[in-house]
This record gives C-alpha cells, structure tokens and sequence, in this order.
C-alpha cells in the first residue's frame, strides 16, 4: 500500500478544532486582542499563522488604497502605512466571526506543513500563478517556524543570486537542488500530535488516503497497453477505478514526492520538461489521447521501473 496525504481529511479536521478553539477562546469574551492572538492556540505554529494571515489581510486592504487627488505610492506615504500598521499591529481587536477562517487556515496549513512539508513547499514556491517572488516569499517565511530549513535555503539562494522573481517550475527545481545537498530530516510529529489534541483529538491516519500497489498481473497489462499498434493508434488500457479516486487534474493530486521522482527518472530531471507534459496530459480527452501524447517519451522509458508503474497508475486515475 502506498499513502497520499488528503487535503479534504486535513481540512475537515480543521474545521473542528478551529470551532473547538473558538467556543474556548470566546466563552468569557467578545474579542481577541494582540496578546491573546499570540496564545490563542496550544501550537504556536498556528498563531504564527493566524498572525501572518492578518498582515496579508492588511497588505490587500493597502492595495485598494486609490485616489485621484493622493498618491500612495509616493515612498513618503508608504512609509507611513507601515508606520500605521506597526501601531496597528499592537492594537488589534477581533471577534469570532472574523478570527475562525483564519484560525481554520491557520490549523490546515500548519498540519500541511508537519505531516506533509514536501506538499507545503510546493504549495509555497508555485502558487496559484507559478510565480515566485523573492520580496513576498521573504514575507512568508518569517511566520514559518517548523521545517523552514528547506526554504530558508532557496530564498538565500535568491537572495546570493540577486534574483527578484522566478517561475514556479524554475522555483521548483532549485528546492530540488538544495534538497539534494542537505540531509533534511522533518520535526518530530509527535508533540504537535499532543499539542493539537489537547483541542481535538488528533489520528493522523485519518490524513492519509492509501492507495493500492500495482500488481504483477496488472503491471504487465499496463506495459501491454502502452504499446502502439501499427497504424498508430494506441491500445486500450485496462481500468483500476476501482482502486482510485478520480482527480480533475494531474497537477492537482501529484505530491511534490511523486513530481520530484518523475522528474528524475522519466524526464531526465528536466523539471520544464515534466511540468509541460502534465499540463498537455490534462489538457487531454480521454487516456488513449494520453497515451498517444506521451509516445516520444515512452520510447525512453522503462516499463519495468517502479516510477513507470506509478506514472501510468496516476495517469489512469486522471482519466478512470
């Protein structure tokens, strides 16, 4: 059995703890101040947080700050928004409806971080638009306390280079780099697994989905299926829906693991290269169209190699 974290079991998760939380928290108050944020939480991690999910919440607020009479983005007046926000900062009063999404935010993302810190820097360095920002990254991590070495080394890296912005992919590729040359160990799970269940009751089992092997019956099939017939059509491959959940995307269910050691062993570690490929994959109809797509690869490739099997047991679940 091979295990994949479940951002759906880690978010239902959340949820509750950040409700227990709260009935705590706002039982013998109405409001939380600056202090209490700091300790509203048994993990520090997810104060840390909540704590960064207010400054970017204040940075988008900056952001509409329009006129036509007043120039906000004169430096002088930047200056002084900062100067706002640094007294803001220490005068900060929140009720329950506004603090639960981002105590919610805040438990889902630390619990990322410990029991899956690969996924969570992948979520880091890519983003929703593939785009890494030294400036923002820089801002990121001065809320991350557990498993920082990893990215503390890529922004330094960034910051040697004199490099203000990169794509995601390119991003990518360097963390791969730096993991290669440290032996990077994650923090214990253990304390955080107390910590959290001094609130509710954590099983971190619940986290993973397992997912079946692929069999020796079953990985001849796929080596079968991944031939091409002579007029150029590719064969039928047979079905293992019963053994996955259909995803929407590629992109969307690959681990940073299974992105790394596809990268290496079936793209030659051209990182670009694999990137572009699962974006055409899912830009495809059905699993035959795949298949026809990945011909030029496959030549090169390995059937027999475990990350061959695996590759094709993703791309069938795309497509089941």
């Amino acid at each position: 059995m091979e295990e994949r974290i479940s951002l759906e079991a880690i978010a239902l998760y959340s949820d509750k703890y950040a409700a227990k939380l709260a009935d705590g928290i706002f039982s013998s108050r109405e409001v939380v101040s600056t202090e209490e944020l700091l300790a509203i939480s048994p993990v520090q991690q997810v104060n840390l947080f909540v704590v960064g999910g207010l400054f970017r919440l204040w940075k988008e607020e900056v952001k509409k700050l329009k006129s036509p009479y007043f120039d906000y983005s004169h430096p002088d007046v930047q200056q002084a928004l900062q100067q706002l926000m640094n007294v803001l900062s220490r005068h900060i009063s929140i009720n329950r409806e506004h603090l639960l999404p981002l105590l919610k935010k805040a438990a889902s993302t630390t619990l990322l971080v410990v029991f899956s810190p690969y996924d969570y820097y992948s979520s880091v360095i890519t983003g929703s638009k593939n785009v890494l920002n030294r400036t923002a990254f820089r801002e990121e991590l001065k809320y991350l306390k557990v498993n920082r070495e990893p990215l503390e080394r890529l922004l330094n890296k960034l910051d040697n280079d004199k490099i203000e912005e990169i794509s995601g992919n390119q991003a990518f590729a360097m963390l791969d780099s730096i993991l290669e040359e440290v032996n990077f160990t994650p923090a214990d799970v253990e304390p955080f697994i107390e910590q959290f269940s001094k609130t509710e009751k954590l099983n971190p089992e619940n986290f993973y989905i397992k997912i079946k092997s692929g069999s020796p019956v079953k990985k001849e099939k796929q080596q079968q299926a991944a031939k091409v017939q002579p007029a150029g059509e590719p064969k039928a491959r047979p079905t293992v829906a019963d053994n996955f959940r259909k995803v929407e995307r590629l992109r969307d269910t690959l681990t940073i693991n299974q992105k790394f050691m596809f990268t290496k062993a079936l793209f030659n570690g051209d990182f670009e290269l694999f990137s572009q490929t699962i974006d055409e994959l899912d830009r495809q109809a059905t699993l035959n169209d795949a298949l026809k797509h990945l011909e030029s690869h496959m030549n090169a490739w390995n059937p027999e190699s475990d990350e061959y099997q695996e590759f094709m047991e993703v791309l069938e679940q795309r497509f089941s």
